[in-house]
């Protein structure tokens, strides 16, 4: 009788480009797939934030159940289960006869505790571990330097990666695979079962993300091949309305439904077929910042959590729960960034512009604690990801370790260049959509008549600025600075 193998899905759910998977049939394994709904996914954060809202909540279980259904069509299964991993699958280990465990490991401390109190109970049962790496582009073992020696700014890292490293190939997707034993295979939960309430479509959102492999194969071949707007990307990728001005692949890549080496194939396949040029090398770019924050992290383990930042500077960060809930809400009474906020509030998707924005006035403008606003993204962000999400928080605050001093973005300038006519101001916040001319971003200066004539009552139907943007900036500079100078003392 061939070996059971069990391989434990987490951030992986696809068939291709597995390498647990692959390596179990070519052990002649039979294999054994498995995915756990751990609780602790489903706590509340530090600062008492869903851990897992309902937008992600949804494009998982989607995810899963598109994992389920593959399985099916090879003639296997997924066995679900609602509990802590390193409990349940010494289990099933038990309960299967099962020799071995595979499964991808990840970057980060929550993770990698559950990795080792899971290879400890296995290995006290004699039972063979075998952890592979694969979130990444480039595989963290064909880095042209110890990972300790990674550097600490990103270009050096890109420039060093590229001329020095190669992109292994994507593994094969099995064909066929063999039935599981005599096994519950389970169920997959409710939303009540999680904690959460079902989201509600906005119409207004970007995309309807649905959650899997084969939803994330089916966008990259509209955004590549049918809308072949992949030689754009370059020059769209900063917009903020509608689904094509980026390639919206985040979601898919934070819970491995694609595999960031099977984009960089298909993005070689469209140079060579159609055209390769700035906007094509820019896609795999991105992904290579993704895979800087994710060696960053293992690099530096549990600093990127700290309030300190990778750089450990001691900044007076504030805590004012009234200003971050206005922030939360999108009532800031800058339009900018009250427009970001609603979408991701009522969609869980922002684009990379806005995330850039909302999170410099945070931390520039309002001076609040930077991880209050990573934790809220966690929480929200259909596409949150734990390494890029800190790793950026840290790098917007200005206590990464690629940080270049107190940096901010001008947000009316950002407005201006990014909505020039505030149509996307107007999409989001219904109350100014009849503002017309720059006033639509700085709608406080509107005039009385012109407030009539536009119909909307500032401090009534929208709300005054809660900070003076060029004052609160000064102010948190001297702030950033003291500690920068504590820190050089």
């Amino acid at each position: 009788m061939a070996q059971r193998i069990l391989i434990w899905f987490r951030n992986d759910l696809r068939l291709h480009d597995h390498e647990p998977l692959t390596q179990a049939l070519r052990a002649g394994g039979q294999v054994i797939p498995v995915y756990c709904f751990d609780p602790r996914q489903f706590g509340t954060t530090s600062f008492g934030f869903p851990k897992t809202g309902a937008f992600r909540a949804k494009f998982l279980l989607e995810a899963v159940a598109d994992l389920r259904h593959s399985l099916r069509s090879l003639g296997s299964d997924l066995v679900i289960r609602k509990g802590h991993p390193e409990t349940l699958i010494p289990d099933l280990v038990k309960e299967l006869n099962i020799s071995a465990v595979y499964f991808h490991q990840e970057a980060t401390s929550e993770e990698i505790s559950v990795e080792r109190s899971l290879k400890q109970r296995l290995q006290d049962m004699g039972t063979r571990v075998q952890p592979f790496w694969g979130a990444s582009l480039y595989h963290i073992d064909d880095l042209p330097f110890e990972l300790s020696h990674l550097p600490e700014v990103f270009t050096q890292f890109r420039k060093s990666v590229e001329k020095q490293s190669s992109v292994n190939p994507t593994f094969p997707v099995p064909t066929k695979l063999l039935g599981l034993p005599p096994v519950d295979c389970g169920d997959l939960p409710a939303f009540d079962e999680l904690g959460l309430e079902t989201p509600k479509t906005d119409p207004r959102a970007v995309l309807q993300f649905e959650g899997g492999e084969s939803a994330g194969k089916v966008r990259l071949a509209e955004y590549f091949w049918k809308r072949d707007c992949l030689r754009r990307y370059k020059h769209t990728r900063n917009g903020l309305l509608g689904a094509d001005y980026s390639s919206k692949f985040s979601p898919w890549l934070a819970l491995g439904c694609l595999s960031p080496r099977y984009i960089f194939e298909e993005v070689k396949a469209y140079e060579d077929q159609r055209i390769s040029n700035q906007s094509t090398y820019w896609l795999v770019f991105e992904l290579l910042w993704r895979d800087y924050f994710r060696f960053v992290c293992v690099k530096h383990g549990d600093r990127v959590f700290y309030p300190s930042g990778l750089r450990q500077l001691d900044i007076r960060w504030k805590q004012d729960g009234d200003r971050f809930e206005q922030w939360q809400l999108g009532e800031t009474g800058i339009p900018f960034v009250d427009a970001n906020m609603r979408e991701l509030m009522l969609t869980g998707f922002m684009s990379n512009r806005g995330r850039q924005n909302v999170a410099s006035f945070l931390t520039k403008n309002l001076g609040i604690d930077w991880r209050m606003g990573a934790e809220w993204f966690e929480s929200k962000l259909i596409d949150y990801d734990v390494c890029s999400n800190y790793g950026n928080w840290n790098y917007t605050a200005g206590v990464g370790n690629d940080s270049r001093g107190f940096r901010y973005f001008n947000i009316p300038k950002q407005a201006n260049d990014y909505d020039p006519k505030g149509d996307y101001v107007k999409h989001w916040i219904p109350a100014l959509s009849e503002v017309s001319g720059k006033k639509i971003h700085e709608p406080w200066k509107l005039t009385s008549d012109e407030q009539q004539r536009d119909g909307v009552r500032i401090g009534v139907d929208y709300p005054n600025p809660i900070v003076d943007l060029w004052k609160s900036v000064k102010h948190n500079e001297a702030v950033y600075n003291a500690a920068l100078e504590k820190a050089g003392s």
